[in-house]
């Protein structure tokens, strides 16, 4: 008999573990801009006296206030018309999600269940706290963290599970079916389930599993076509950082939450060869160069702000835990698949600018006013704590808007015109490629770093597109581009000259 859990009904991977064996063995000082004023401006808001601001959580209600979850359990809302915040409710345990229903009602993923929080009486304070759902395990282990929720197009709420760490133990009592099977590797999923973005049904008021295969996913947003994202951080069996385009029942590389499909009854997921998971997984959308771009993306969202915020409405922005940063991702789907490129939004690291912009963005979310609300948080790493406020001044930034792969090379889409003698094939514009091996191990070196000659380059009519072919593209590379001297017709440079492309599959 196959083995059932109370949480699930699944049976889907035994025919895809037996057809990939087969095939394995088969073979605030900003970059400068036309105007004299900055591109965007950050200003760092003040929190409350005694609360120490570990942002969990951000989202903005409908009336324009800012709702905000916090380590330690309070739920605050800011108001940016009289600038003052107010308790809500609190002591909720270690909530990393939120998402504002109405003025009076929020939804808070904490780590034991998603949750419900209800004013109704509109004194400005929850009275309700009720559990949504809690039917998913818990060891007690620290790493155990929950995430969410994003709510999908037909209104289903989903969370994603961190897996639990080995270098903290379990507690005596535990929540749910415990599989010791679960406990070998780095990182485990002894309880389910861990590793997992999961589905929640309001309507008929279950959580189901949707994904599994992640290790560390603190991040989900859905994109205008209703896709969903997640992001996932390095770590063992994660080459480097990546954002993954999740999908119904797929699989994405983390072996130990597979302890929980049927057909792994006496299948230890870490004794399988690593070609045969290499079958099972999907790959990535973008991957995120550790150490070199980002170290541990946070929340992703999407610009909706209809040109409030500058040049790039539509495109995904994504926070970063060990840097000054905001990641900027332009995505486009390619032969079915999702890939695209990932450059740097904003970065107060590089010696042209000196925007206060922290470390520890884990959480982003967009105003009603087109303004971008950023939540710090180091929670034992890397980081740093409190919210900061990016607002766009006016300015048009000289950057690359868009990076398209063609058949022979990519096309890139300028914010503005640039100067077509400062694009220059032997020097201006330069490729590298590597790729990041899936193996067991913490992380990888970049394999495989090769340059890309370049053959030819040519400029539009309107100078802001710009066609590069290259001598050769192979799928399953990162694609570096850097751009040297390249400039505005304004004499303005690129203001992040360097860009990375995932390319998952080639333009047919």
């Amino acid at each position: 008999m196959p083995k059932t859990h109370p949480f699930s009904t699944m049976s889907r991977l035994s025919f895809f573990l037996v057809a990939a064996v087969l095939v394995v063995l088969a073979g605030c000082s900003e970059p400068p801009t036309q105007d004299d004023g900055p591109a965007y401006v950050v200003e760092t808001i003040d929190t409350p006296p005694g609360l120490i601001p570990e942002v969990g959580g951000l989202d903005v209600m409908r009336d324009g206030r800012l709702v905000g979850v916090f380590h330690r359990g309070e739920v605050m809302i800011y108001d940016p018309e009289t600038q003052e915040w107010s308790v809500f409710a609190q002591g909720l345990h270690d909530p990393l999600g939120v998402k504002a229903v109405s003025n009076d009602e929020v939804l808070v993923t904490q780590r034991p269940e998603l949750t419900r929080l209800t004013d109704t009486d509109q004194d400005g304070k929850a009275e309700r706290y009720d559990t949504v759902t809690d039917d998913f395990g818990m060891s007690g282990n620290y790493h155990e963290f929950a995430f969410g929720p994003a709510e999908g197009p037909n209104g289903d709420l989903f969370i994603s599970l961190n897996t639990a760490s080995k270098f903290a133990g379990v507690w005596d009592i535990l929540r749910g079916p415990f599989d010791p099977e679960g406990r070998p590797g780095r990182m485990y999923a002894a309880v389910p389930y861990r590793g997992w973005v999961m589905r929640y049904h309001p309507a008929s008021d279950s959580l189901e599993p949707f994904a599994s295969g992640f290790r560390s996913p603190n991040g989900l947003v859905f994109d205008e076509e209703g896709r969903l994202f997640a992001t996932d951080n390095q770590g063992d069996w994660l080459g480097t950082s990546k954002l993954y385009h999740v999908q119904q029942d797929n699989f994405y590389g983390h072996p130990q939450s597979l302890v929980w499909e049927d057909g792994f009854d006496d299948i230890q997921p870490l004794d399988l060869p690593v070609p045969v998971l290499n079958t099972m997984r999907t790959r990535a959308s973008v991957l995120f160069p550790q150490g070199i771009l980002a170290n541990s993306p946070t929340q992703p969202v999407i610009d909706r702000t209809g040109g409030q915020f500058g040049p790039f409405e539509g495109q995904m922005l994504i926070g970063e835990m060990n840097h000054p940063r905001i990641l900027r991702v332009m995505l486009e789907e390619v032969d079915g698949a999702m890939q695209g490129a990932v450059t740097t939004l904003i970065d107060s690291s590089t010696a042209h600018e000196s925007r206060p912009l922290r470390i520890g963005n884990n959480r982003l979310a967009f105003g009603s006013d087109g303004n971008l609300w950023v939540g710090q948080t180091d929670h034992g790493w890397p980081g740093d704590q409190g919210l900061q406020r990016v607002r766009w001044a006016g300015g048009t930034p000289t950057e690359v808007e868009e990076m398209s792969v063609t058949k022979d090379g990519f096309n890139l889409h300028f914010t503005k015109p640039v100067r077509p003698e400062t694009i220059r094939p032997d020097s201006a514009v330069q490729f590298t490629r590597y790729y990041y091996e899936y193996h067991q191990e913490y992380g990888s070196d970049r394999m495989d770093v090769q340059p890309v000659p370049v053959t030819e380059v040519e400029v539009s009519s309107d100078q802001r597109r710009v066609a590069v072919a290259l001598d050769e593209l192979v799928p399953g590379y990162v694609y570096q581009l850097d751009l040297h001297g390249v400039e505005a017709q304004d004499g303005t440079p690129i203001a992040h000259p360097t860009l990375y492309y995932t390319l998952n599959r080639l333009r047919q």
